[in-house]
C-alpha cells in the first residue's frame, strides 16, 4: 500500500473543494493537525492519516456503507415460534436461514442447517430458540462495504442494528447486486 504525500493530501482536499477545517470536521481532527500534515511538519500515526483519506474517499463517493445496500425489510422469526413456521417461511421466502428477532433486537438465526443437525421426530414443534444458533453478526448502519465483506467470509447474513433494533439485513447477494 503506498501512504499519500502531504502534497497528494492537499491536492485531494482542494479538488473536492473542502477547506481543512471541513476535512478536519470529517475526519474527526483538528484543522492546526491538518494544516500541519499538509505542509510536512508533522508526520501523522497510521490511524490519523486513515480517517483522513477515508474522509477524502467519502467526499467523493467512494465508499459504501453497510446501510448503502442494507435490505430494510427483515423477515424474521420469534423465539417462541414453531421450527414447522420458521421452516415453511424460509420455504415460501426461497431462504436458507431467518434472524431471529424478538421486540426487535436480534437473538441469533435459524438455518436449515440447524434443523437438519436436531436429531429427534418432533424437531417441527419445537420453538425456534431450542433449535437456532445463538451467534450472529450485527454491524452498525456507517459500518464500511469493506468491513461488511470480511465479516461475510465467516458468516452467512449479517444484520444492520442501530441503538438495539434491527434496521436492515444483507447478505452476499446484497453485496453481489452493489457491485
Amino acid at each position: 500500500m503506498e501512504l499519500p504525500t502531504p502534497q497528494d493530501l492537499r491536492e485531494r482536499r482542494k479538488s473536492l473543494e473542502l477547506t481543512q477545517s471541513k476535512l478536519a470536521d470529517m475526519a474527526g481532527v483538528s484543522q492546526p493537525l491538518i494544516a500541519r500534515i499538509e505542509g510536512g511538519d508533522v508526520d501523522p500515526r497510521l490511524s490519523t492519516l486513515r480517517r483522513i483519506v477515508e474522509a477524502l474517499d467519502e467526499a467523493e463517493g467512494r465508499i459504501v456503507r453497510a446501510e448503502d445496500i442494507m435490505n430494510t425489510k427483515v423477515r424474521s422469526v420469534a423465539p417462541d415460534n414453531s421450527v414447522l413456521e420458521a421452516r415453511d417461511m424460509m420455504l415460501d421466502a426461497g431462504f436458507s436461514q431467518l434472524p431471529v428477532i424478538e421486540n426487535g433486537r436480534p437473538l441469533g438465526i435459524i438455518s436449515n442447517a440447524d434443523i437438519r443437525h436436531v436429531q429427534e421426530d418432533n424437531v417441527a414443534e419445537r420453538p425456534v430458540n431450542e433449535v437456532m444458533s445463538e451467534s450472529i453478526t450485527t454491524v452498525e448502519p456507517e459500518t464500511t462495504l469493506d468491513e461488511v465483506g470480511v465479516y461475510l467470509d465467516h458468516n452467512s447474513a449479517i444484520l444492520v442494528v442501530e441503538g438495539g433494533e434491527t434496521v436492515g439485513i444483507i447478505t452476499e447477494a446484497d453485496i453481489a447486486a452493489h457491485i
